[in-house]
């Protein structure tokens, strides 16, 4: 229909390597300044953007269904100096049943196995995640490399990505030491992710720019792609704990720089836009844009996630709303 993506598009026939996600990891590239650097229109950006959210509206049983699918695609998180075991527990049964089995059934949903995409939690907090998971296959994601300033040792991140695998991490979500990104050190950045990568062992590395720390939309396009030459699997917009958190603007040069690489490589990262995803109407926006950017093989969980914690209820009450005609109070929705 409308939103059919174009096949023939050039990217959609570039390479047809191992999706990042999936089997296969990616394997990284040799460091390459002069596909590292791309210059960026500000102006072009903020007008694709602002067209893209207008241009694009999802109503009725498709909505229903774009809210389902963000639902497994939301990484639920807990990032807080208060988390206890009790929060974690609950977080995790929220994972494991994310939307009410009234609201499924009245869908016709109930079959459709809906869980969250993972859980995500401080590194001391993942064994207790795994605990609760246990049986479920939901991943367990750990942040790591001293969350969120990233300003501890280089060989104290690597020893507290280590811990996280040890206790059973799946995914790792490390902080880049944003003042090489800064200095201009590309270098420096293209070497400790490297470290990070083989410090993740079998866990999936998903790399924070932090990008509201990013003076320019240039600094986060070459970010993106030194992270993905070294290694990661996922690029991630922000820790959350940023002035200034995901927005579609940063999305966008994310997104064009994944394209990029697997234009390159043929091989396909996964994007996490994380802070500040509040609404269900922001879960579409990202899902437009993974869209119209990078196609429908973006469409799931193993190469797109919403860092989110408080956007699983209001997409829970939209779905209320699909399936029951009114809205239910937040309080209706059983809460981590």
């Amino acid at each position: 229909g409308e939103m059919a993506v174009e096949k023939d598009s050039l990217w959609a026939a570039g390479g047809g390597g191992e999706p990042a996600g999936h089997d296969g990891r990616n394997p990284g590239m040799p460091l390459d300044m002069v596909r590292a650097r791309l210059p960026v229109n500000r102006a072009a950006v903020q007008r694709r953007v602002a067209s893209m959210v207008t241009r694009r509206s999802v109503k009725g049983d498709q909505q229903a269904a774009w809210l389902l699918r963000a639902v497994t695609c939301i990484d639920l998180t807990t990032l807080g100096g208060d988390d206890t075991p009790g929060t974690v527990q609950r977080l995790c049964a929220k994972a494991r049943q994310p939307v009410r089995d009234d609201i499924l059934e009245k869908l016709g949903a109930e079959n459709l196995k809906i869980r969250t995409g993972a859980v995500c939690v401080y590194p001391d907090r993942v064994a207790e995640a795994k605990l609760y998971l246990a049986g479920t296959g939901i991943p367990v994601a750990s942040v790591a490399t001293g969350f969120p300033a990233g300003q501890i040792k280089h060989e104290h991140k690597l020893a507290e990505i280590r811990q996280a695998v040890a206790d059973g991490a799946d995914e790792i979500d490390i902080v880049i030491p944003r003042k090489h990104a800064l200095c201009g050190d590309w270098e420096a950045l293209y070497k400790e992710v490297q470290d990070f990568r083989e410090a993740c062992g079998l866990a999936h590395l998903k790399t924070i720019l932090a990008t509201g720390e990013l003076p320019t939309l240039e600094e986060v396009y070459t970010a993106s792609m030194i992270c993905m030459m070294a290694g990661a699997d996922f690029i991630k917009t922000s820790t959350g704990k940023e002035k200034v958190n995901a927005t579609l603007e940063v999305s966008l040069i994310m997104c064009r720089a994944i394209r990029d690489y697997h234009e390159a490589t043929g091989v396909r990262i996964g994007f996490k836009p994380a802070g500040g995803i509040r609404t269900a109407k922001d879960a579409i926006s990202y899902f437009v844009l993974m869209k119209e950017e990078l196609g429908q093989e973006w469409l799931d969980a193993s190469l797109f996630r919403l860092g989110a914690s408080t956007l699983l209820t209001d997409c829970e009450r939209q779905l209320h709303h699909s399936a029951f005609g009114s809205y239910a109070g937040a309080h209706y929705m059983p809460l981590p």
